[in-house]
């Protein structure tokens, strides 16, 4: 089976919600007109890290974003991993996946495991701690927010549970660690024998220049698609799920597992 994925490389306007979603309306459009089967925005696109502001800004238990995306994935029957967006829930904050079919149906919910102390996240944001594997476009697949793809044990905790055959990961990635990034994410690709669908935008707020690339990577760890490090764009490139099918037959990493030696 060949999948087309689209990733909306984005600029993301800094506590401006109203902005953020006509830009995000633009990508669904020029995804379809692309012919894709599924779009993935990058992370935090409603809001950016406007982090001391969400008590203004964040979208009360996602409803806003939820009602967008639903709309735009029936509207031009795309599969959309809605990277993630800021919400508020029981008088606390997250920084949330939502992921909607191609008939509007929301498919999965899940907030953000990891937070990036370096930048006092969880100061402001409260913890997930459910993992987030979903059926979309075919596929069974998982999907993880930013400073998440730093524990590969976590990835590989989802990706163990079933036949993943793609891993979407969203990000706001800076400039300064870009290569780190693009390492990180074959890493993920190789050791867990998947595709890797990864989001990250473009442009500055505040302090910090973000890196873009946003990466297709084959399960050997080939990119497929890239973008460019400064550029907003649709990147798009098709995917043969049959590959990851044959190199995991090739190599038994999970049936080789000694998950007794782990704890």
């Amino acid at each position: 089976m060949t999948l087309k994925v689209a990733i909306a490389q984005m600029n993301i306007a800094l506590g401006q919600p109203e902005v953020n979603e006509q830009t995000v309306a633009k990508y669904a459009q020029k995804a379809s007109e692309a012919g894709a089967d599924i779009l993935i925005y990058p992370e935090m696109w409603n809001t950016g890290y406007a982090l001391t502001d969400l008590p203004q800004l964040a979208d009360n238990d996602g409803e806003r974003s939820r009602h967008l995306l639903a709309r735009l994935a029936k509207t031009y029957q795309l599969n959309i991993v809605g990277g993630s967006v800021a919400t508020m829930r029981d008088g606390r904050f997250f920084n949330t996946m939502f992921v909607f079919n191609q008939l509007g149906q929301q498919v999965s919910r899940y907030d953000k495991a990891h937070l990036f102390g370096l930048m006092n996240e969880e100061k402001y944001i409260a913890a997930g701690s459910q993992p987030n594997t979903f059926g979309l476009a075919g596929v069974l697949s998982a999907g993880v927010i930013c400073y998440d793809i730093r524990f590969p044990e976590w990835v590989r905790t989802m990706m163990s549970s079933g036949p993943q055959a793609i891993l979407y990961v969203s990000a706001e990635w800076p400039i300064q660690r870009i290569a780190q990034w693009q390492i990180l994410l074959q890493a993920r690709a190789i050791e867990n024998q998947a595709f890797v669908v990864a989001a990250n935008r473009v442009g500055s707020d505040r302090d910090n220049t973000f890196g873009g690339r946003s990466l297709v990577i084959d399960p050997l760890g080939n990119i497929v698609a890239q973008g460019t490090d400064a550029d907003d764009m649709l990147v798009i490139a098709d995917i043969d799920i049959a590959d990851e099918t044959a190199i995991r037959g090739q190599i038994p990493v999970f049936s080789d597992r000694r998950p007794d030696l782990y704890r």
